[in-house]
């Protein structure tokens, strides 16, 4: 383990403050293949300037930029699976806004693992904690309202778990992780199986019992037949405000019980009026695929 503060574990699971990271039965392999995209055979700089000399020392991580920081203990993780002897002190918790100069880690080691683990370990950081600035300026600008922001699946291919885990860090709420842990019957769903009726049925005959049923609606005719075949859950896609305010009266006067989400072009401009409408969620991929990456430096002392 790790010496980042506020950090301990549960189970198989990381807990940074409020925030749950998955296990490291599942994180490893990912940071190892990251490690060895980019160590490939050798850190040949490295290498060559510490001439196979153990030497120990010290590196300051500060921003250089105001933002919310977030994945800190992945980065105290890489240091350590290149030497676990690595002391990773965070100055600053998983979350909290920092400052332009302001130090928010310190690191303890041999050189050569500070060196060679420092361009991975800074990348996911600075990209993590991009995501969780813009998703926390999301989250201010409904804070007041009932509904909650939730993230989608546009996520980076092998980042999808710590890009999920940053949106969290920010102060929105997951959606589902992939494809087998909830249903969302999409536009091409519904296309595919010939329309909303015989697209809830076949799910409905293979789903296991606890899973709930989404379903993707552009209309109000659509919301009708979503309501009418008891979808849990229903999506109000791409709607203008005075549809999407009719469609969520009507499904509470019909079905209290049914989730409302709200999707489609939500900006930072647009999610307050959407919140207005009455719906219990906003999705956006905003925050994962149009955050500005927090720069930060690492100085060797």
């Amino acid at each position: 383990m790790n010496d980042l503060k506020q950090t301990h574990s549960k189970g198989n699971h990381q807990i940074v403050s409020n925030f749950i990271l998955p296990s490291w039965l599942v994180l490893d392999r990912l940071l190892h293949d990251w490690l060895l995209e980019d160590i490939g055979r050798g850190d040949r700089t490295t290498a060559s300037i510490m001439c196979a000399n153990v030497k120990q020392g010290k590196a300051t991580w500060t921003a250089k930029a105001p933002g919310v920081i977030a994945g800190l203990p992945v980065a105290a993780r890489i240091f350590q699976l290149l030497d676990p002897e690595v002391s990773f002190d965070a100055i600053v918790t998983e979350g909290e806004q920092c400052k332009p100069k302001q130090v928010i880690a310190e690191i303890k080691g041999s050189l050569d693992a500070l060196l060679t683990g420092e361009r991975v370990a800074l990348n996911l950081v600075m990209h993590l904690s991009g995501i969780a600035a813009l998703t926390r300026q999301y989250v201010e600008k409904i804070a007041d309202l009932p509904a909650k922001l939730v993230d989608t699946r546009k996520t980076t291919p092998g980042l999808r778990l710590l890009e999920k885990y940053a949106t969290r860090v920010g102060g929105a709420t997951n959606h589902r992780m992939g494809l087998d842990d909830a249903i969302m019957i999409k536009d091409n769903h519904i296309a595919a199986a010939g329309g909303i009726a015989e697209a809830i049925a076949r799910v409905r005959k293979h789903i296991p019992y606890p899973l709930t049923i989404e379903i993707e609606t552009e209309s109000l005719d659509q919301l009708k037949q979503a309501l009418q075949h008891k979808a849990d859950i229903i999506m109000l896609d791409n709607m203008p405000l005075e549809i999407m305010r009719q469609a969520v009266q009507m499904i509470r006067q019909q079905n209290g019980q049914v989730k409302i989400e709200a999707s489609g072009n939500i900006t930072l401009e647009t999610i307050r009026p959407v919140a207005k409408t009455g719906v219990d969620y906003i999705s956006t991929s905003a925050p994962i695929t149009q955050s500005k990456w927090l720069d930060i430096s690492m100085k060797i002392e």
